[in-house]
């Protein structure tokens, strides 16, 4: 029998989740902190780790970045409110193999269990191959084809792509998490003339820090403890072809450095070695964050800013390009179906209605596992409101039925709908505040003012960052 650690606080619910597998031939063994969870894992042997994002002393994401690190063939599902859906994307860059929002739907669950279990191991990391292969940390393809999408910002984009992918200019890519950054790369590199050479994507924000230089750059052996021998940095892989960097701004001051010569002198050298190398690789580099900004107060180099910045491409939000939402939707829908043996046509009307007023802070990623989910729930032929998170449902989240009118007259009107839907949750976040300093911070006496349920007043303050 397979065995799972399932990692939660809440004991009632641990107990619920662990009966339900352990009723599914699953062994199951039980913990509340991520201390408890690593001793174990040095101790025991697990297939599978299930971990709430919130424990006593400390996260999920957490616990993720250490197993990862320690134990990089057991997968890791993370458990989630849904207002932790942007950590839970997150958590999936840094190699989560899924994540689940609460409460959880138990077909739901031993989908994914199955799932993850059911992924073909690796062969064993004593290999001296598989060593250098994991050190390098290849990539892995894209998990859904790319889509151009029909909507004016989507064309725009799609012919700047077009414009830029010959030439050999270094490019920043702009947007919220879950855009499609990576993809937006991989596309420039398909359109370019390195497209027969290599496309190695790497999240910066997920390289140790310590072993950033390395892991770009290489090292020779004996260059710090644990050098046992020569490294190959993602640099090198590269040559010929393009290098992707996404959250660039994760990089500390001194891989900036390192990172800017690479970029002026067209060299690297390895850590610890005295040789320089010619590279000949196009750098694509993301981030959703402000570099400018960061470059004020000394977090980032301006001069390598400046260097990456020789185009700008910007990946609009989901939102914002609600003309592309049945192109994504039926594609998304055409993979889970052959993911999971389904054969779904499509979605009723009151689902697009809801898919269409919804505000999507989740992006293509969000998009992408609600549909998966739905399909996996599905037992008809078109996928059904029912079938859908309850947290889509709630109307704090939909735009009014007059805003979602105007989306379906013309194409003019989307940006209109999106403003009010800010304004709307803008407007929300400034009456909460205001009751709770009429209130001095008494949430149940805000909660019965504001005529909502303690729960809901709670998500509320997690959402608008007001706890």
């Amino acid at each position: 029998m397979k065995q799972i650690l399932l990692v939660e606080d809440d004991l009632t619910y641990s107990r619920i989740v662990k009966t339900f597998l352990e009723k599914n031939n699953f062994l199951v063994q039980t913990c509340i902190k991520v201390k408890d969870a690593q001793q174990l894992l040095q101790n025991q042997t697990f297939d599978l780790i299930i971990a709430d994002f919130r424990l006593p002393d400390g996260t999920g994401m957490e616990l993720l970045q250490w197993s990862k690190a320690k134990f990089p063939n057991t997968h890791v599902i993370l458990i989630t409110h849904y207002s932790d859906i942007r950590i839970a994307i997150k958590a999936m860059k840094l190699g989560a193999f899924e994540y689940i929002t609460k409460p959880i739907n138990p077909d739901e669950l031993l989908a994914t269990v199955r799932e993850s279990i059911a992924q073909p191991k690796p062969i064993s990391d004593s290999s001296p191959i598989i060593k250098e292969l994991k050190s390098s940390s290849i990539p892995k393809p894209p998990s859904f084809p790319y889509v151009v999408g029909n909507s004016p910002v989507a064309e725009k984009l799609e012919n700047h792509i077009k414009l830029v992918a010959p030439t050999d200019f270094s490019i920043l890519v702009l947007g919220e998490t879950g855009t499609g950054k990576e993809f937006i790369s991989k596309r420039i590199h398909e359109f370019s003339s390195r497209s027969s050479r290599p496309f190695i994507a790497i999240d910066c924000g997920a390289l140790p820090k310590e072993l950033a230089g390395s892991e770009l750059f290489g090292h020779v052996k004996g260059a710090f403890t644990g050098a046992l021998e020569n490294k190959t940095g993602h640099f090198e892989r590269a040559n010929g072809g393009t290098i992707f960097l996404d959250e660039i701004g994760n990089l500390s001051y001194e891989v900036q450095i390192q990172l800017l010569r690479a970029i002026q002198e067209r060299t690297i050298r390895k850590i610890g070695g005295n040789k320089e190398q010619d590279i000949d690789v196009r750098i694509i580099a993301a981030t959703n964050e402000n570099l400018i900004q960061q470059s004020g107060n000394g977090q980032f180099r301006e001069d390598l800013y400046h260097r990456l910045n020789e185009f700008t491409l910007q990946a609009v939000p989901l939102r914002d390009r609600m003309g592309d939402l049945e192109n994504f939707s039926m594609q998304f829908l055409e993979e889970s179906n052959n993911r999971l043996n389904k054969q779904i046509k499509g979605f009723t009307n009151e689902v697009w209605e809801i898919f269409l007023g919804y505000d999507w802070p989740g992006n293509l990623r969000e998009l992408k596992n609600i549909i998966k989910r739905s399909v996996l729930l599905c037992n008809e032929l078109f996928i059904s409101k029912e079938s859908l998170p309850q947290e889509l449902q709630n109307p704090e989240n939909l735009i009014s039925d007059q805003m979602e009118s105007n989306l379906y007259s013309d194409n003019n009107s989307i940006p209109t709908a999106t403003n009010y839907k800010r304004q709307w949750v803008e407007q929300e976040k400034e009456l909460i505040q205001k009751v709770l300093n009429d209130t001095k911070f008494n949430k149940s006496k805000t909660a019965r003012i504001l005529k909502m349920d303690r729960k809901t007043l709670y998500s509320k303050l997690e959402k608008y960052g007001l706890s």
